[in-house]
């Protein structure tokens, strides 16, 4: 590669690990917003998406003009790959954090009933794994990687107690009916966000072995 080449590529990492640290801020926050039914910050949530939206499309543009303009050799393809379907999953988790701020919004004409310690372990758990793959992407760690991967099944097992959780709920009182399909539906973005959080930290591996180990653990869209 030519040093202009190298500083191209550079370039596209950095904001890549850009995108993903505003990302990563907008899930936080988007839990924070919902543990505490901020309706404030939950706007300020939304608002901030055509920005991230604006980012991987820049990201994007710069990925397609790099394997455009150049011939690579096979692990820089690869990497450049790699990024086009990370850029796509960071986008997909902040369209699911503006989803549960948009929850949040909703949440705020009920009263105050307690969220579900299910519910609450399903939210620590998917923070725990956006910072953990997105900390494996800027460290091209494989091993980090792979241990987020395993953690996924976990977040899949207490989305599922989570019907069963809002189903009991409903049948003793149904008068909180709308207030529990808010919850459920925060539980499924929230395992959503994970899947992609899992899809990261697959194509973390996949830059830095050249391995692909997706469908080894359950498939992810």
């Amino acid at each position: 590669m030519t040093n202009s080449e190298i500083r191209n590529t550079e370039r596209l990492r950095r904001k890549l690990l850009q995108l993903s640290a505003i990302v990563e801020e907008t899930t936080r926050r988007s839990v924070i917003a919902f543990r505490q039914r901020d309706r404030a910050a939950a706007s300020e949530i939304i608002r901030i998406d055509d920005e991230i939206n604006e980012m991987e499309i820049a990201v994007e543009e710069d990925c397609i003009a790099l394997l455009e303009e150049a011939s690579h050799p096979v692990g820089e393809v690869r990497a450049i790959v790699a990024v086009l379907k990370i850029n796509s999953d960071l986008e997909r988790i902040a369209d699911l954090a503006t989803n549960i701020a948009r929850r949040v919004l909703d949440l705020g004409f009920h009263e105050q009933a307690p969220f579900p310690p299910e519910l609450l372990r399903l939210a620590d758990r998917t923070i725990e794994m956006v910072t953990g793959s997105l900390d494996s992407l800027a460290q091209l760690d494989p091993l980090l990687a792979r241990r987020i991967c395993a953690m996924d099944e976990e977040v899949d097992t207490l989305n599922r107690g989570m019907y069963l959780v809002v189903k009991e709920r409903i049948a003793s009182d149904a008068a909180q009916t709308e207030m529990l399909i808010n919850f459920l539906s925060i539980s499924r973005y929230l395992e959503r966000i994970a899947d992609y959080a899992t899809n990261i930290a697959e194509n973390v591996v996949f830059i830095g072995e050249g391995s692909i180990i997706r469908h080894q653990h359950h498939s992810h869209d």
